[in-house]
This record gives C-alpha cells, sequence and structure tokens, in this order.
C-alpha cells in the first residue's frame, strides 16, 4: 500500500506548523501562491516566527520525494501526487463585516484541478457551520469532475493555533476531527492523531466540527466584551477594573478575562461567521453582535478616555505628539492582521494628533501595506505629548517610560503593563 502523502494549501501562522509537524512522519509538500513565501521558506526562514530556523531546516527537503520531510512550492503539478489535501488559507470579514470565502473557494478551486479518486481534502479555515458541504465541495466536485463521497471526501479539523505561543503549539493543542462519511472521519482522525500528542477528539459530522470551532471565539469575545464593559463602568465610578479583577479572581470559578482590544484574525472575526449563517437562516443573534459591536467600539472608546486625560492636565491635543507602543494584535508576536490599535491610531488621528507608532515586532511594510501607518521597530529619539501603551510585549519592560515624556505629558496604559503609580489611565 502506498504511504500517505499530505498537501497543505496556505503556509501561513496555521499552515507552516502543521506542515512541520506532518512532516516528521509523511512526505509533505506545502502550496502556497506567494512566491517570496516559498523562497524565504526554502531557504529555512520564518518571517511570521511560528517556527523557528533549526526546527524548520530539520524537515525540510530540496526536492519532492516519497520520503519523510517538507517541500514548499506554488506549482500545482507537484501537488498533484498527494492523497490528503489540508487547507489552511485566511477566511477574513470585509469592511461590513461580512465573511468573505474568495481564498476558500480559490484554494478549492486549486485542489480540485489536482483531485483523483480516493483523495480526502480537510479544511481547517474557521467557516460557519455547512461551509464545507455547502460551499467547498461543489467547487471541489466541478472542477473535478468527480462525485463528493463517491470519488472524493471532505474532513474538517479546525486549526487551534495561536500565534506566538511558544507553550502551546499544534501537536500539544488536543484536536478536534470530521469526516464525510464515518470511514473517512476515522482515517482523518488517525492521520491527525499520529502526529498531534495532546490527542484528538473525533465529532459525529463536518458540521459539528465547524460549530465547534466558530463558537469557541464566540464565547471568548462576549466575555471580553463582558469585561470591557465593565471597565467602562468602573471608569465612571474611579474605581480600577484590574483590581476588580483581582478580587474577584479569587473565586474558583470566576472566568480570568482582561478588558482590551480585541482583533486578530479568531476572535475579531470568528463571531460574524457564525452569525452571517444564523441570519440566512432566519434568526438575529442578538447577544453575539451586541458583543461585537462593544468590542468594535473600544478603540474610539480609549482614544476619548486619552484625550480627556490630556485635557486635564491642560494638553493641548490638536498637533499633540502621541507615541503609540504596539501595533500586533497581541503581545510578543509580529501578527497585524485585524489590530484594533489601528482603529485608536485613527481616532487619535482625527482629534488632530500627530502619532508616532513604534512596535520591535511588527513588520514596517506590512504595516503599511496594510493600514497606510509608519511603524518603526526602533524607539524614536523624542519626547511626546503621550505615551499609550496598546500591546503588552516583554521588549517593553525595557522602556524608561518617564524619559519619553515631556515636561507635561501623559501616560496611558490600556493593557495594565506599566507601573501604576506613574500612569495617568488606564483601561
Amino acid at each position: 500500500m502506498k504511504k500517505d502523502k499530505i498537501a497543505i494549501i496556505g503556509l501561513g501562522y496555521v499552515g507552516l506548523p502543521l506542515a512541520r509537524l506532518f512532516a516528521t512522519k509523511f512526505s509533505v509538500v506545502g502550496f502556497d501562491i506567494n512566491t517570496d513565501r516559498i523562497s524565504e521558506l526554502m531557504s529555512g526562514v520564518d518571517t511570521t516566527l511560528e517556527v523557528d530556523s533549526q526546527t524548520l531546516q530539520s524537515v525540510l527537503v530540496s526536492e519532492d520525494s516519497d520520503s519523510n520531510g517538507l517541500f514548499c512550492t506554488n506549482q500545482l503539478d507537484e501537488i498533484k501526487d498527494c492523497n490528503y489535501y489540508i487547507i489552511t488559507v485566511p477566511t477574513p470579514v470585509d469592511k461590513n463585516n461580512r465573511p468573505i470565502l474568495t481564498p476558500l473557494i480559490n484554494a478549492s478551486e486549486t485542489v480540485g484541478a489536482v483531485l483523483k479518486k480516493g483523495d480526502i481534502v480537510i479544511y481547517e479555515s474557521t467557516v460557519y457551520p455547512g461551509a464545507t458541504e455547502e460551499d467547498c465541495v461543489p467547487v471541489l466536485e466541478k472542477a473535478s469532475g468527480l462525485k463528493f463521497n463517491t470519488d472524493f471526501y471532505a474532513g474538517y479539523s479546525p486549526e487551534r493555533i495561536n500565534p506566538g505561543d511558544k507553550e502551546h503549539t499544534v501537536e500539544k493543542i488536543l484536536k478536534v476531527t470530521s469526516g464525510s462519511t464515518t470511514e473517512v472521519g476515522l482515517k482523518v482522525d488517525n492521520l491527525y492523531k499520529s502526529v498531534i500528542t495532546a490527542g484528538t477528539h473525533l465529532a459525529p459530522t463536518i458540521k459539528v466540527a465547524e460549530a465547534s470551532k466558530v463558537i469557541e471565539n464566540s464565547q471568548r469575545d462576549i466575555n471580553i466584551a463582558f469585561v470591557n464593559e465593565l471597565a467602562k463602568i468602573f471608569n465612571i465610578l474611579d474605581i480600577n477594573t484590574h483590581d476588580v479583577l483581582k478580587a474577584a479572581g479569587t473565586k474558583w470559578n470566576f472566568l480570568a478575562f482582561k478588558p482590551g482590544l480585541v482583533g486578530g484574525h479568531c476572535i475579531g472575526v470568528d463571531p460574524y461567521y457564525l452569525a452571517q449563517k444564523a441570519q440566512e437562516n432566519g434568526y438575529h443573534p442578538e447577544i453575539i453582535l451586541a458583543g461585537r459591536r462593544l468590542n468594535d467600539g473600544m478603540g474610539d472608546y480609549v482614544a476619548s478616555e486619552i484625550v480627556k486625560c490630556m485635557i486635564k492636565k491642560n494638553i493641548p491635543v490638536n498637533r499633540s505628539k502621541i507615541l503609540v507602543l504596539g501595533i500586533t494584535f497581541k503581545e510578543n508576536c509580529p501578527d497585524v492582521r485585524n489590530t484594533k490599535v489601528v482603529d485608536l491610531v485613527n481616532a487619535l488621528k482625527d482629534y488632530g494628533a500627530n502619532i508616532t507608532i513604534h512596535d520591535p515586532w511588527a513588520n514596517e511594510e506590512e504595516v503599511n501595506l496594510e493600514y497606510g501607518l509608519k511603524s518603526s521597530k526602533s524607539l524614536p529619539n523624542e519626547k511626546f505629548d503621550a505615551i499609550v501603551l496598546t500591546v503588552s510585549h516583554s521588549k517593553f519592560n525595557e522602556l524608561d517610560f518617564l524619559s519619553l515624556k515631556n515636561k507635561n505629558a501623559i501616560i496611558y496604559d490600556v493593557k495594565s503593563f506599566i507601573d501604576k503609580n506613574i500612569v495617568d489611565g488606564t483601561l
């Protein structure tokens, strides 16, 4: 019997760690349409910093073969010999928060072009329940000319990558699996079980697996929205939110969530996928969308609080110089996808402030290309009217915040990261 060979479609934050892991036990071909990405990976460099150079180089092979290892390519012909195709492309939302399935559909067309009898296509991208079988499978059928569950099969195993987390790596996170038939479900489960040391959970259907993923982050989103609302209330009451949460956290079943700017490719996006599907079926999800509205408005809220702090110190806001520390969506990670710091920056600009962004992790070109903003990895050699910490990068522990201040200036800490004795305001 021929040994299983795996193609990973999309080599970003999700696809690359998975490809690296599978390559320790299988022949893996990583496919991505980004030529520069392929070149850097084949040279042993991962600019997302999810896989270190030594670990990546330990599995790389110079050419496609049936031996264990990872070969990366943008050539369609080089994935045609695989019998498992795992799709890990992004699933964002548009400016109106409607799901964008274009990358998923394009990836399905790509796989469909090389699909053979007996092949299994597994989706890891976050989608609403039903998307795999209702939106993606018809594309595979059309592109391949094959019949679903007769000639080829499908599975769904939601990604659970946490960018920047070096403790909860892909093999250490329990994996939900599923298949389009009972037999295929077992095959998909066994495939992942062979490399996921944390184990797997075989869901009864693909829709159940899809739903389980989309509610994970919706649940977190709602809980953070609740804490963000508490922060607004306690601010009015002149109570420190983090002191309250610390006290409440002494109870064994209190859930430890903190206020903040909720961005990223999961929490800030996934609830809209579930809401879209609910609305298509005649139900208006009130709690999910209320949580999203509150979290989406936090950038404007924090900006207004910063301006209030400045006014109280008689600091003119118009033409003021404000230093924003952090542009990524989370700490100790270069990922700037859907970062809500941008909302804060744009709101402060609307007040007439001049913004300087410093982030030692963020790719400067990516920030400029994605948001039209200038970010620097180097700390500017000047003083500011306001210093705003938005991301708790560990590197910011080294900063002398007071040395960055003008004589009359404020420090606002979104993350309660800085010594509260020198802070003028916090979320």
